[in-house]
């Protein structure tokens, strides 16, 4: 059993390739883009802080995480993983129920493919529609969090998902 912690800006491929590992492992996936969409949603007569809204959608996320990998099932996070805290709650609850602890970012150092991929996606209201500057890009995809005392992925999204889905799934069982 394993747990999987998705990286990456938005639009890099996490969806996609959290999608394609499900498919071939059965692991479950806990998207936060639909968890914080479907809160966000719920509340629309009441606005909300969109940091409070971020909080709370996080807070459902990791319940959600725990409660099927209490049930030994393999879990995908798909988000950004952009806090420290992240990577600690992942790394904490794969120790608590003994599972493998994995983090597979998605790179992708082109903002043209970005701005491309999110202009074209069907896009939830949780989501960006595009790079608001090149410098919050660059600073986002250069300080990603990852655990220091675990092996992490970086995967080049900017090739096809064919190219290296084989090794993001030996990386996964190994």
């Amino acid at each position: 059993m394993f747990f999987v912690q998705m990286s990456g800006f938005p639009g890099s491929g996490k969806s996609t390739l959290a999608r394609k590992i499900a498919k071939r492992t059965g692991a479950v996936i806990i998207d936060h883009d639909i968890v914080k969409t479907a809160l966000l949603l719920s509340i629309e007569e009441a606005p909300i802080d969109v940091k409070l809204a971020g909080k709370i959608s996080y807070n459902i996320d990791w319940s959600l995480i725990e409660f099927h990998l209490s049930e030994g099932q393999a879990v995908i996070f798909d988000s950004p993983c952009l806090y420290e805290e992240m990577v600690e709650k992942g790394t904490d609850l794969s120790k608590k129920y003994n599972v493998k602890y994995k983090y597979i970012e998605c790179y992708l150092d082109d903002s043209n493919e970005i701005n491309f991929r999110l202009k074209k996606r069907v896009r939830m209201l949780s989501q960006i529609k595009e790079i608001q500057s090149e410098e919050s890009f660059k600073y986002t995809i250069k300080n990603s969090k990852k655990p220091p005392e675990y092996k992490c992925l970086v995967v080049d999204t900017k090739q096809p998902l064919e190219s290296y889905i084989r090794e993001v799934i030996n990386y996964i069982h190994e």
